[in-house]
């Protein structure tokens, strides 16, 4: 399923857990590596918020980015990405994205629209392509981290190739 099918296929050959022998091994770990800098797991076993995860693992909160996914006016469907310990401008991230307000997607509906769970939200790879807006204090990082699809998973990658893989791009979409 799009770019985390692709991402995750790469990935099990990375590892080996797909393909046939080293070359397939070999590539795997050179289509991965130039988007994807590092996979981390952690044990959870349950939904925690992304401030409790960083503390947990010891991560700066600014290099650590949740994902929103929100509803607009149109019916259309949005995702943001912030740092974990800052709250969304609803009127701002609304006018980023050309609707005249938005309101954040019910927790019962995450799964039917994203593909992930609670918890285990990230903006690579959901069901359909929706348009995706990532805060800019992303820039000042050489790599930050999101949710890697499932509970206990990260991801940690460079802002300008999550940008690439969501088709996103970076505003001011935070109360300051």
């Amino acid at each position: 399923d799009g770019m985390l099918g692709w991402l995750e296929y790469n990935l099990k050959r990375a590892l080996g857990m797909e393909g046939s022998g080293i070359n397939d091994q070999e590539e795997g770990i050179q289509q991965t590596q130039g988007t994807i800098y590092e996979l981390k797991k952690y044990e959870c076993d349950d939904f925690k918020d992304g401030v409790s995860i960083a503390d947990m693992l010891g991560q700066s909160y600014d290099m650590s980015f949740k994902t929103l996914v929100t509803v607009g006016k149109s019916g259309k469907y949005y995702v943001f990405a912030i740092p974990v310990d800052k709250e969304m401008d609803m009127k701002k991230a609304a006018k980023e994205v050309g609707e005249k307000n938005i309101e954040m997607l019910h927790v019962k509906d995450i799964n039917a629209v994203t593909g992930y769970i609670r918890g285990g939200c990230t903006p690579i790879g959901m069901k359909k392509s929706y348009p995706t807006v990532i805060n800019e204090s992303a820039k000042e990082h050489d790599k930050i981290i999101v949710s890697g699809g499932r509970l206990g998973l990260q991801i940690i990658l460079k802002p300008d190739d999550l940008i690439k893989v969501t088709n996103g791009k970076y505003a001011d979409i935070i109360m300051h």
